[in-house]
């Protein structure tokens, strides 16, 4: 029991114990599971501890490690305790993949990376990109050994067993087969269409299977067709090569290499990958993944994967019992299999149930607790006690067809706000009656929210954000755009930030943020900043860094407390004084009490 604790919470914390020891008391074990064997152990010596009051998994999750990146990764390989990782902004990241913490990054592309192989022994790595090239790397070194030319972006890559060939198949439907030791091309085989892979043979290294267009092909290193061909766009091969997984359609059939006999079939055509003694399979569904014993007579379905924010584009197992994800959410992760725990959200042995919608801000008074917003219905609400963490309240606001809404606690009143049939509806909970009701003259309304102090609620249009005074009914700020509005991003006190979207470069749309001051006498409020604030001052001695979701003494700069980095891209904090509220983009919201803390 003791040294898995121990390993796992070494896992989860790596970069903030391995950057000060100290982080073990003030920023790992208090994120230790409750009913795990260190959190019974240490509990009296963290008494002077951060607390998590909301938030504290019940045991340990399968998710032993997740890394955050700048970019988003596009394709994954393993070897020997090594990971390689394509992102879009042109590099290969190495990461260590015991540990997730990164070792190297290997520039040298100009353009995003789609492929990555290492050869069977880890010592080199080659890589595919848009640039129309493939490298080859050293590992030891993180150097270019040799750049290959081709004429269109380059989509998949491959090098042989014998560590003597490289295949790269472009998206001009060109395989070009390069000798290792000379740099040259020695022989280009054409297809029709564009190459998706290409995988040379584990255990023969002079076969080539590729796939192109509707069909797989194999291929001796001389360019000649050998064997049959398959019906197929994508494929994927076990490490000993006994199986081949072949995407037909909307399902993968598993067929035995040799003989073609069929093995097993999967109704769902996202990432696969085989585990190392080709006994499971881990099949991507979206943003989780579902891991298969197909060993069976028919598939068995033995554990799910939860926790990307976003679809997982690439897979891979580092053993039979390590799975390894990266996701468009710009994560990666890593997954214990097998681990007989749950991650229900749970404090004081009581299960806390949020919201079935996507959480947004929550509004909080310290001292009678916070209001979780629901989606779903729309007239829902819930007051949560912060101690004892408990629903006090269940509230419904009078509107069948709301579209948009927000709230705020304010002066000992919750208030609610709707829109409908062109108006915004004003409801103080409190009282269970309707305060106002603000004509906005036909104006379709895409967001909506109440300022900090609860005297205003802005609306957001494609082009513009209006700030209507709740008690006077009157427009008293209004900036307009040249550009459309993606999302109010943020609300402090008077100020919003918005999200700017540009579409006239182009796929992929750029954005831009932009905050306002709404807090000024003319109607013509004033932009204050061109980014998020990138702290939030709690006190006088301590602030919180939005970007990375730690603590700071303000007067020597010390980080005294680091949130897990499983805790993902938060969408808003809010200090109460006492407590700090996190809420994230998927039914999470986090709590914790710092006035505990001594130092």
């Amino acid at each position: 029991m003791w040294t898995n604790d121990s390993k796992r919470i070494l896992l989860e914390h790596f970069d903030a114990i391995h950057n000060s020891p100290s982080y073990l008391y003030h920023s790992a074990l208090p994120f230790c599971p409750s009913s795990s064997w260190l959190c019974e152990c240490y509990i009296a010596e963290l008494s002077q501890e951060v607390r998590v009051v909301i938030g504290l998994q019940k045991g340990w999750g399968v998710c032993s490690r997740t890394v955050l990146l700048d970019s988003k990764p596009s394709t994954l390989s393993y070897s020997n305790n090594t990971v390689a990782i394509g992102s879009v902004n042109n590099d290969i990241l190495i990461l260590d993949a015991i540990t997730g913490s990164q070792t190297a990054v290997l520039h040298g592309h100009t353009s995003g990376v789609g492929s990555v192989a290492f050869s069977l022994d880890g010592t080199s790595l080659v890589s595919g990109s848009e640039d129309k090239t493939a490298k080859l790397w050293d590992m030891q070194t993180g150097g270019i050994v040799e750049t290959f030319i081709h004429k269109d972006a380059v989509c998949s890559v491959s090098i042989s067993a014998d560590n003597t060939t490289i295949a790269s198949g472009s998206q001009g439907g060109t395989i070009y087969l390069w000798n290792i030791q000379t740099g040259a091309c020695h022989k280009t085989i054409q297809q029709e269409g564009q190459i998706h892979q290409v995988i040379f043979s584990p255990k023969d290294p002079q076969i080539l299977i590729s796939a192109s267009g509707e069909t797989v092909q194999q291929w001796d290193i001389d360019g000649h067709k050998v064997g049959p061909a398959y019906d197929g766009h994508q494929i994927v091969l076990s490490p000993d090569g006994t199986q081949l997984m072949l995407y037909i359609n909307s399902e993968i059939q598993i067929q035995n290499t040799d003989s073609g006999e069929p093995v097993a079939t999967i109704y769902n055509t996202g990432p696969c990958c085989f585990s190392p003694d080709g006994r499971l399979i881990a099949n991507a569904c979206g943003m989780g993944a579902n891991i298969l014993d197909f060993t069976r007579p028919y598939s068995h379905h033995t554990e799910s994967l939860v926790g990307h924010r976003d679809d997982i584009t690439s897979l891979v197992f580092s053993s039979h019992c390590t799975l390894i994800s990266i996701s468009q959410d710009k994560s990666v992760k890593f997954w214990q299999l097998g681990t007989s725990s749950t991650d229900h959200v749970v404090t004081h042995k009581k299960s806390i149930p949020l919201t079935p919608a996507p959480t947004r801000p929550v509004a909080l008074k310290a001292k009678n607790g916070l209001i979780i917003p629901s989606d779903f219905p729309v007239r829902a609400r819930k007051t949560w006690g912060i101690l004892p963490s408990l629903c006090n309240r269940s509230l419904q606001i009078p509107a069948e067809d709301s579209h948009q809404s927000s709230n705020q606690l304010n002066d000992n009143k919750l208030i609610f706000v709707w829109y409908t049939d062109s108006e915004i509806n004003i409801w103080d909970a409190e009282k269970g009656e309707l305060l106002q009701t603000i004509n906005i003259y036909g104006l379709a309304v895409n967001n909506l929210w109440i300022s900090g102090d609860g005297s205003k609620v802005f609306c957001q249009r494609c082009k513009s954000i209006q700030a209507w005074d709740i008690w006077t009914r009157e427009v008293v700020g209004w900036v307009e755009f040249e550009k459309d509005i993606k999302k109010i991003l943020m609300i402090d006190g008077l100020t919003v930030w918005v999200d700017i979207l540009d579409k006239s470069l182009g796929y992929p749309f750029h954005s831009q943020v932009q905050g306002w001051d709404f807090g000024v006498s003319s109607p013509s409020p004033h932009q204050v900043f061109n980014e998020l604030p990138s702290v939030v001052h709690l006190n006088d001695a301590k602030l919180w860094e939005t970007s990375t979701s730690r603590m700071k003494d303000i007067v020597t700069g010390k980080v005294v407390f680091q949130l897990p980095e499983r805790f993902e891209k938060p969408v808003h904090v809010q200090w109460g004084g006492q407590y700090l509220v996190i809420s994230f983009p998927l039914k999470e919201v986090v709590i914790l009490d710092f006035c505990r803390m001594s130092h």
